[in-house]
């Protein structure tokens, strides 16, 4: 029962190493292919770090680097051999139209993996070439790819089209994809798990709040609405992406600054949001600023919350009915101030949040709603590599009960 996950960047591999629903061991290669890479090694117990081995040494590609993945996994105790491992799932971040699901890789799945490139040509590539290293070092142990698009391939067309010549979604693909899909689809089967009711019977709006951040509506188990587009630039405003604006602006910045499109790429990705606004895009150094009376961290915060606030009344409209509203990422999880003001004055939707309840600190799920609320709050901790490690462990165990696998 033993899965690892891989999350393949352009000079970095994530991993974690699973037995059931139990993490063993995890970390990161990072600075892959330069004179000083960095590789930490960690070993979990009751999802604590409770070992923590650090090498730097030049490591030259991800071959090397997942060389010393599965080494520093035998050489901890965490596998004996290759043998020990059921499969591999790995995180790729577009699956376009094609992939509406886990998909057992195979030659023709890394081709339409490569095909989609030009929907993500910043993440497929690196997420692309860990999974053709690992098939190369595991050439005999099943490999899946999971898709943070593949939870909101349920959206409606009326949803998903822009109001572009359609000729354009036929051509080129132009649509909304949405992302974050592995943490909400996660999060709301945690949430109905919790509360003891299938998902199936339930209305959410779930809310990935970290660097990046994202709105979900959910009816009955699918994904309906979701508030990134094509590329992860849309919807909410964040850490550094600026969300939704005009979208004559770029247009208009190009014209009056001469801007390139590479500049304006990095502008609106890299120096927009709560770093364009204060200058910082940590939310945790927004709030030392605003508190040591920067007008700018003040205003960046309460922009962030009245467009999270925007999105809970436009989703609760397309719902018409709302059983539970779901806070995760790092600021969702740990931020009792942004939990606060987002579900300030929403009593009329039924949305009122216990303040006591609210300051909790805790690595599990809590319900933060007070007694005069209709709505059920919660805060859920997002794991996305689990979930990553059920759907490859789900997908592995059926494909074997067919057959595909002796």
């Amino acid at each position: 029962m033993t899965v690892l996950v891989i999350n393949s960047g352009s000079s970095s591999i994530k991993y974690q190493l699973f037995k059931g629903a139990l993490a063993l061991a995890g970390g990161v290669v990072e600075r892959i292919g330069e004179p000083k890479s960095r590789f930490v090694h960690r070993l979990f117990q009751n999802r604590q770090t409770i070992d923590e081995a650090v090498f730097e040494q030049p490591i030259s590609d991800h071959g090397e680097g997942m060389s010393q993945v599965f080494t520093a996994l035998v050489e901890s105790g965490c596998l004996q051999h290759k043998a020990d491992l059921l499969g591999i799932g790995h995180r790729v971040v577009h699956g376009g139209e094609a992939f509406k699901e886990p998909t057992l890789i195979n030659d023709q799945v890394l081709a339409k993996i490569a095909e989609i490139i030009p929907l993500a040509p910043l993440h497929n590539p690196a997420n692309l070439k860990g999974i053709q290293v690992a098939l190369e070092i595991y050439p005999d142990v099943p490999q899946v790819a999971v898709f943070d698009t593949a939870f909101h391939q349920t959206l409606p067309p009326s949803i998903f089209h822009y109001p572009l010549p359609h000729s354009w979604y036929k051509t080129h693909h132009i649509r909304r994809y949405g992302f974050h899909g592995t943490s909400h689809h996660y999060i709301s089967k945690q949430a109905a798990a919790y509360l003891k009711q299938p998902l199936e019977t339930l209305n959410l709006i779930t809310l990935h709040l970290g660097n990046g951040a994202s709105a979900t509506a959910i009816k009955a188990g699918k994904s309906i609405d979701t508030s990134m587009g094509m590329t992860p630039l849309e919807g909410l405003m964040m850490g550094t992406r600026c969300g939704d604006i005009d979208p004559s602006l770029p247009l208009y910045l190009t014209q009056v600054l001469g801007k390139s499109p590479e500049d304006l790429n990095s502008l609106l990705n890299r120096e927009s949001g709560l770093k364009g606004i204060c200058g910082a895009n940590d939310m945790r150094q927004v709030h030392a600023l605003a508190k040591a009376g920067d007008p700018l961290a003040s205003l960046a915060i309460e922009m962030y919350c009245y467009r999270i606030k925007k999105y809970i009344g436009a989703y609760y409209a397309v719902l018409g009915r709302l059983d539970v509203l779901i806070f995760t990422g790092g600021i969702g999880e740990n931020d009792a101030m942004i939990r606060n003001s987002v579900c300030a004055e929403l009593a009329h939707l039924g949305i009122v949040i216990d303040h006591k309840k609210n300051q909790t600190a805790s690595h599990d799920i809590f319900a933060i709603q007070g007694e005069a609320g209709a709505v059920t709050v919660l805060v859920i901790p997002t794991d996305e590599e689990l979930e990553i490690a059920q759907q490859t462990l789900d997908l592995i165990q059926n494909q074997k009960c067919l057959g595909a696998y002796s």
